[in-house]
């Protein structure tokens, strides 16, 4: 299967070398950007953490702290304990590791799938990708823009993004229809770490969205604190998923958002939450 080349980037870059039973390496990205990319690393750890469980058991549900920010230019060792192997269900935590120190942890769980009751929240009633602009942040010289904006287009160029208008009058509830910019293989466990790599993308911008500011403020510091997922429902992520984030809480220099993904069907698949910290920088 043919892939553009910054999708087959992003999928080279989630995969990982195995070193012994439970310990894996992960790929050093081409980038100019020191700081590595959250969603990278949560992806990363997925994939080895899925890569210890039966073939029949997928992630259903993650939850992840980011303790230290990771070097981009250096790989990133993961080393999954293997918690528990019932009938149903397996529970892994995973360590990310550089530099001989934690710099992220998660426990992640897997279930055997099954049948039970249904029941979702209701997608808004929201115009088809089809009818919105696909957003660019392409420049002709994206070495020289300050590195968010370089890390903004390095997570970008993998997919197709096409954003509707904000979905409230404080800016509060944001909406995208996102998939990636190629089909990919039919890889359930590849299309949930992706799906984990671009949920980390912008959640938190609704938080400091319904305060007026954006990414680009220059005195504005923020960064992933923790992150959960919940997978409900088979999706691909090749496919138009909308992905609604919305501010929940801000205070004490910390930022709460949720975030739901949908089907162009209406099918809710998977749900997001995030914390961050959000400081204000005195440029005085």
């Amino acid at each position: 299967m043919l892939l553009s080349k910054e999708l087959d980037d992003l999928v080279n870059s989630l995969t990982l070398e195995r070193l012994e039973e439970n310990l894996f390496r992960g790929v050093v990205a081409d980038t100019t950007v020191k700081r590595v990319y959250g969603g990278k690393v949560l992806g990363e750890a997925i994939m080895a953490a899925q890569q210890t469980a039966e073939q029949d058991r997928t992630v259903h549900s993650i939850h992840a702290y980011f303790l230290r920010e990771a070097d981009a230019f250096n790989p990133i060792i993961y080393d999954v304990e293997r918690s528990r192997d019932g009938r149903s269900f397996s529970a892994r935590r995973v360590t990310a590791i550089q530099y001989g120190r934690p710099i992220f942890i998660l426990e992640a769980s897997f279930h055997k799938e099954e049948d039970g009751m249904t029941y979702q929240t209701p997608m808004a009633d929201v115009p088809p990708p089809s009818k919105l602009t696909r957003v660019s942040f392409e420049t002709s010289r994206i070495e020289e823009a300050p590195p968010k904006i370089q890390r903004m287009r390095n997570i970008a160029a993998s997919f197709e993004i096409r954003p509707l208008e904000n979905a409230s009058e404080d800016n509060s509830t944001r909406r995208i229809w996102v998939k990636t910019v190629d089909a990919l293989p039919d890889d359930a466990i590849m299309h949930r770490t992706i799906m984990a790599y671009v949920s980390d993308f912008g959640l938190l911008w609704t938080v400091i969205a319904s305060k007026g500011y954006k990414i680009s403020n220059d005195d504005l510091m923020l960064a992933s604190l923790d992150h959960a997922m919940w997978f409900h429902r088979p999706f691909r992520i090749d496919d138009w998923l909308l992905y609604e984030c919305e501010a929940v809480s801000a205070a004490s220099a910390r930022g709460l958002a949720k975030g739901a993904f949908y089907t162009e069907n209406g099918e809710l698949v998977c749900t997001v939450m995030q914390e961050g910290l959000i400081r204000l920088l005195d440029k005085n």
